[in-house]
C-alpha cells in the first residue's frame, strides 16, 4: 500500500458498502446493527501518523472508527459476514456484505493493511533504539572529553579552545537526553498498550470462542428449526390440500342444499295440488249430480234444439216464399206505380187543359 501525497494527511484507499454491526456489550454474544441500511466503509492511511483506520459514517454519525494493529484479526463467520475485535473501543465490529465477493476483497485489504501497520511499527522501533543507543554513547563520551580537555590545556586554553567544543557537546547531550526520555516514555506507553491488547487479546480469545460455542448452538437450533419448518410445511400442504377437499365438499354440500331447497318447493306446490285434488274430490258427487242434471236440461235442450230447427227450417221456407211474395209485389207496385205516373201525367195534362179552358172563358 502505497502512501497518499504528502499535502493530504488522510485519504481513503479502499471503500465498499456494508451492513455494520456491534457486538452487545452486556451479552457479549448478540450483535446490535450500528446501521439502519447498507453505508459506506473504507479504508483510510494517515501519512503524518504512519497508521491505518477502518472508518464508516451514518449521515452524520460515526458508527466505525477503529485503528488497525498488527494483532488484529478480520475472520469470516459466513460467506457474506466476518468480524474483527478492536481492543481500544472495547468491543467487536461486523460486517454483512451484499456478495462473497465484496467480502473476500475487504478481508485481503484487512490483511494487506495490517502487514502495512506492523512494518510501521517494526520501523518506529528501530528508530527508537537507535535514538536510545546514540544517546547512551554520547553520555560515556561526554565525560572523556571532558577529563581530556581540562588535563591537555590551561584554563586560557580552555576558554579558547574547549569552551565552543564543551557547549557544543553539552547541547548534544541535552537533546539526547531529551530524546531518552522521550523514547522511555515512549517504551512505557508500548509497553502498556501492548499489556492492554494483550488482555483485550485474552477477553476476545474468550468472547470468540463464546461466539463460537454460540454459534454452534444456533447452527443446532438452526437445524432443529429447519426440520421442524420442513415438517409444518409437510402439514401445511396436507392441511392445504385437506382444505381443498373440504371446500369441495362445501361446495357439493351447498348444491346438495339448493337442490333440497328446489325439492321442498316442488313437494310444497305438489301438496297445495294434491291438496286442491282433494277439495275437488270431495266436491266431485256433488259435481256428478249436477253434471246429471246438467246432461238431463242438455237433452231437453237438444229436444228444444230439435224443434227450433224445425221451426226455423219452416220460417226459412216460409221467409223465402215471402222473399218470393215479395219480390213479386214489388214488381207489381212497380208496374202499378208506373201506370199511377201515366194516370197522373195524364191529370196534369187534363188539369192543364182545363186550366186554359178556364183561362179563354
Amino acid at each position: 500500500i502505497s502512501p497518499v501525497p504528502p499535502y493530504s494527511r488522510e485519504q481513503p484507499i479502499f471503500t465498499t458498502r456494508a451492513h455494520v454491526f456491534q457486538i452487545d456489550p452486556s451479552t457479549k454474544k448478540n450483535w446490535v446493527p450500528a446501521s439502519k441500511q447498507a453505508v459506506t466503509v473504507s479504508y483510510f492511511y494517515d501519512s503524518t501518523r504512519n497508521s491505518y483506520r477502518i472508518i464508516s459514517v451514518d449521515g452524520a454519525k460515526v458508527i466505525i472508527n477503529s485503528t488497525i494493529t498488527p494483532n488484529m484479526t478480520f475472520t469470516k463467520t459466513s460467506q457474506k459476514f466476518g468480524q474483527w475485535a478492536d481492543s481500544r473501543a472495547n468491543t467487536v465490529f461486523g460486517l454483512g456484505f451484499p456478495s462473497e465477493q465484496q467480502l473476500t476483497k475487504f478481508a485481503e485489504k484487512f490483511q494487506e493493511v495490517k502487514e502495512a501497520a506492523k512494518l510501521a511499527r517494526d520501523r518506529s522501533q528501530e528508530k527508537i533504539e537507535t535514538s536510545s543507543n546514540h544517546s547512551q554513547e554520547s553520555g560515556r563520551e561526554t565525560p572523556s572529553s571532558t577529563r581530556a580537555s581540562s588535563v591537555n590545556g590551561t584554563d586560557d586554553e580552555k576558554a579558547s579552545h574547549g569552551g565552543p567544543a564543551e557547549a557544543h557537546l553539552k547541547s548534544e547531550n541535552d537533546k539526547l537526553k531529551i530524546a531518552l526520555a522521550q523514547s522511555s516514555c515512549n517504551v512505557k506507553k508500548w509497553e502498556t498498550e501492548l499489556q492492554t491488547l494483550r488482555e483485550s487479546n485474552a477477553r476476545l480469545t474468550t468472547a470468540l470462542q463464546e461466539s463460537a460455542a454460540s454459534i454452534e448452538h444456533w447452527k443446532k437450533q438452526f437445524s432443529a428449526c429447519k426440520e421442524e419448518n420442513d415438517q409444518l410445511r409437510s402439514k401445511i400442504e396436507e392441511l392445504e390440500e385437506q382444505c381443498n377437499e373440504i371446500n369441495k365438499e362445501k361446495e357439493r354440500n351447498a348444491q346438495l342444499s339448493r337442490r333440497l331447497q328446489e325439492l321442498e318447493t316442488e313437494l310444497q306446490d305438489k301438496e297445495l295440488e294434491l291438496e286442491d285434488l282433494r277439495k275437488q274430490g270431495e266436491i266431485i258427487p256433488q259435481l256428478m249430480s249436477e253434471c246429471e242434471s246438467v246432461s238431463e236440461q242438455l237433452e231437453a235442450a237438444e229436444k228444444k234444439n230439435k224443434d227450433l230447427e224445425e221451426k226455423v227450417r219452416t220460417l226459412r221456407t216460409e221467409v223465402e216464399e215471402s222473399k218470393h211474395r215479395q219480390t213479386n209485389l214489388k214488381t207489381e207496385l212497380k208496374n202499378f206505380l208506373d201506370v199511377l205516373d201515366g194516370k197522373i201525367d195524364e191529370l196534369h195534362d187534363f188539369r192543364q187543359g182545363l186550366s186554359k179552358l178556364g183561362v179563354d172563358n
